[in-house]
């Protein structure tokens, strides 16, 4: 196995070692976060940071990069706290990728990549229409991370749309059905076949596959 210590990693070229320390963590979600500024501009941007903190209450969170250069998700969600996270499909991840590049500040990704954007009675932000599963999110809290400056944002999950083909009998989402891509790094896009699922596991039993039944409650 090829060894890096700290001061090695420290001394790679610095897009050498973002590579090296966004892989190998392994694959990541791919989402596009969805906000629209005070004067009706709708925004998406692609994170591969979307994580599930909890389903009572329903809450996910994500990372923000330093506010060094000009953040739109931030300011728009500290504007109106409301935002949308839609999953990325084989169908649409090189438009989704292209949500990253820096356009001027009146310009909506929308337009430019051709996602398009959609408004939902009760809820502010922008889904995107495209997307098979659309989570509607109330801003809840943010943690600064002081070790790099990123920003950690916290939402309630307020709103689901997710297509029925997708639910299983006791609702666990197929994500493979619609083409659901991850993330590898910035950069790689994968597409995941699920192997199988496994009961709820407990000492005195065997894994026992429930791919074709549901979880017992």
């Amino acid at each position: 196995m090829r060894y890096f210590n700290s001061n090695a990693v420290e001394e790679l070229p610095s897009r050498y070692r973002a590579n090296l320390i966004n892989t190998i963590t392994g694959y990541k979600s791919a989402n596009l976060v969805g906000t629209v500024n005070r004067s009706g501009r709708a925004n998406v941007a692609i994170f591969n940071s979307v994580v599930h903190l909890g389903s009572n209450p329903a809450l996910l969170g994500f990372v923000l990069r330093p506010l060094t250069v000009r953040r739109d998700t931030y300011r728009n969600i500290s504007e109106n706290r409301s935002f949308t996270v839609n999953a990325v499909t084989q169908e649409i991840y090189e438009a989704a990728h292209q949500t990253a590049a820096k356009f001027e500040e009146n310009e909506s990704e929308f337009e430019r990549t051709g996602l398009q954007p959609l408004f939902r009675e009760g809820h502010m932000a922008p889904f995107v229409s495209e997307s098979p599963i659309q989570l509607g999110c109330t801003y809840m809290n943010e943690y600064p991370i002081m070790e790099n400056g990123c920003i950690f944002i916290v939402g309630r999950i307020d709103h689901i749309h997710v297509n029925e083909s997708l639910l299983t009998e006791d609702l666990w989402a197929k994500l493979d059905e619609e083409q659901i891509v991850s993330i590898v790094g910035l950069d790689g896009y994968a597409a995941p076949k699920i192997k199988d699922r496994l009961a709820y596991a407990r000492p005195d039993e065997s894994a026992k596959s429930i791919l074709h039944g549901a979880q017992k409650v």
